[in-house]
């Protein structure tokens, strides 16, 4: 809390001192008493003021804070609505003379100050406001800042109330068309069997990297001392890793994350299990990164929040060494789990030759995908993308050119057209 002497309390402290030291001159008591007076009042205001915090004292106001929606996703709206209420009578009183205001962080406010809508009731005060999410993130909105003073205006307080909210911010995605004609075809349905429920839904068989874990036998399983899973019409649903190479600049690499992200949800909501690699985060870096990451499986909200959830810390490697040696992390993760028939997309920048070598092998024992970025403006970058591509493809790939800022429908069907 914060207390002190308005305008007109600082005049009035200044007149009394100037009366107080004429009357001593002078020898006047009376001069002296009517100096001392405005000086009584501000000191008492202050500490009447100071008494009164609506934060601390036992009379103190409850705060909620809801924000809807929360997560939200990159460049939409939100309502925000912070509800102080009085507990008893004596807060009832001291909330009918706040004034307040709110605070939230520049990526959601734009930096410009809340314009918030105030409502009054008997002994609840709203105060409810929008903002939009100019980025993917974690954002704080509050604490709500509570100004009060005394009833002749010569202290002001200002306090902060009730604690501060997060909000998270998904990237931005796109709806993509379901992939499944090209990427699990009549090959793939003899190797995985078919996609329709066979007449034997009892039918077992071994458990792989990436099967939904609601799908084990556990008593076939306790029976043979190994996993098994029932065979129906999701055992022939692939995994998907998305490997994602994140550049440095902002710009770029929030349109790869949006990129990857409306990827990995379009296979996620086709049937396939998905997760990510390659990709390291503040709070989530021992958990995106860390070997035998579980792959998100199911048509639903939850799992589709749990997906975007792991993209809110995503941020780029400090420098192009340690990048490239996330990259070649995600393809060791590949090598050393059972990766066969595994479908890779990846969304990556411009490869030197040990990671061209690294995404080669991966081609051995998986189904890979990418997309290589260019900035479009360097001849060096340009040449340096279109060698990784021919590389990726030499090995087995299907691959083609991406430039960050465009459309990401087109570089999705770009990719299903794509050659070998």
């Amino acid at each position: 809390m914060r207390a002190r002497p308005t305008a007109r309390g600082w005049g009035l402290l200044a007149a009394g001192v100037v009366l107080v030291q004429i009357g001593l001159g002078l020898g006047a008591v009376d001069l002296v008493r009517l100096g001392l007076l405005p000086v009584v009042v501000v000191v008492a205001a202050f500490v009447v003021v100071s008494l009164r915090d609506p934060a601390r004292s036992r009379h103190r106001l409850a705060v909620t804070r809801d924000v809807v929606p929360n997560p939200v996703h990159a460049h939409e709206q939100l309502h925000v609505a912070v509800r102080i209420r009085a507990r008893d009578r004596s807060a009832r009183t001291r909330l009918s003379g706040l004034r307040f205001s709110e605070q939230a962080a520049a990526e959601l406010s734009g930096g410009q100050a809340l314009r918030a809508r105030v409502t009054r009731e008997l002994d609840t005060v709203t105060v409810s406001y929008g903002v939009q999410a100019a980025r993917r993130g974690r954002w704080p909105v509050g604490p709500l800042v509570v100004t009060h003073g005394d009833v002749f205006g010569t202290v002001r307080t200002t306090a902060l109330l009730g604690e501060q909210a997060e909000v998270a911010v998904w990237p931005t995605v796109v709806p993509l068309p379901a992939p499944n004609d090209v990427l699990v075809g009549e090959p793939d349905r003899v190797a995985l069997g078919a996609r329709s429920p066979s007449t034997d839904d009892a039918a077992l068989r071994d458990y792989r990297e990436g099967d939904d874990l609601r799908r084990v036998h556990w008593r076939s399983s306790a029976r043979r001392g190994d996993l098994v899973v029932r065979s129906d019409e999701r055992a022939g649903m692939r995994p998907v890793s998305v490997l994602m190479d994140l550049p440095m600049r902002g710009a770029s690499l929030e349109w790869t994350i949006s990129l990857a992200a409306s990827m990995a949800l379009a296979m996620l909501e086709s049937g396939h299990p998905v997760r990510w690699l390659g990709s390291s985060t503040t709070r989530a870096a021992a958990t995106i990164s860390a070997p035998g990451l579980s792959f998100v499986h199911a048509r639903s909200d939850s799992a589709r929040a749990r997906l975007l959830d792991e993209t809110i810390d995503l941020q780029a490697a400090g420098s192009a060494f340690e990048a490239e040696e996330q990259l070649l992390g995600a393809t060791h993760l590949l090598e050393n789990t059972d990766a066969g028939g595994e479908i890779v997309l990846a969304v990556l920048g411009p490869l030197g030759a040990r990671g061209q070598q690294a995404l080669a092998h991966v081609a051995d024992t998986a189904q890979g995908w990418a997309m290589v970025r260019t900035d479009g403006t360097s001849p060096q970058a340009a040449r340096e993308a279109e060698a990784t591509i021919r590389a990726l493809r030499r090995a087995g790939w299907r691959a083609c050119g991406v430039t960050p800022g465009e459309d990401v429908m087109r570089c999705w069907l770009r990719l299903l057209g794509s050659a070998r």
